[in-house]
């Protein structure tokens, strides 16, 4: 089991409210190239883009907290949702509020958290993992 999981997530509505999907990604950086140790990618229905990025990281560390690991890396394109997550912002909207709360609980099993807003073209398969669920036949 590895000691550091990288959590890339994503989530996107085609519309704001509209048809939303979500993409994580759990790797082990340890290695070169990272080991991809799991994927999400999935539907949920009609959701804002927040609430879409939010239900993506909860589901990516979801998946990880299996994996054991004490230090957890997350890395999302959601500038909302990290400095949330960091307490830098406030969470105002009420329908952030509960999502805002898991991630929270599910982060505290680490020993070490690691929150990093990266640009778009570095979250590249969450992304596409988001677009892969949205293209999806239904």
């Amino acid at each position: 089991m590895p000691e550091v999981i990288a959590i890339y997530s994503d989530g996107g509505a085609r519309g704001n409210p509209g048809p939303a999907a979500i993409g994580a990604v759990v790797l082990d950086p340890s290695t070169e190239p990272p080991t991809r140790l799991a994927t999400v990618s999935e539907r949920i229905g009609v959701a804002t883009s927040n609430v879409a990025e939010y239900r993506a990281l909860i589901a990516g560390l979801e998946v990880a907290q299996e994996l054991g690991a004490r230090t957890v890396r997350v890395r999302a394109d959601s500038l909302l949702v990290i400095r949330q997550l960091e307490g830098k912002w406030k969470v105002k909207h009420p329908n952030l509020r509960p999502l805002h709360a898991r991630a929270l609980d599910l982060l505290r099993a680490y020993d070490t958290v690691d929150l990093a807003h990266v640009p778009r073209e570095e979250n590249v398969d969450a992304d596409l993992l988001v677009n892969a669920a949205l293209d999806a036949p239904e």
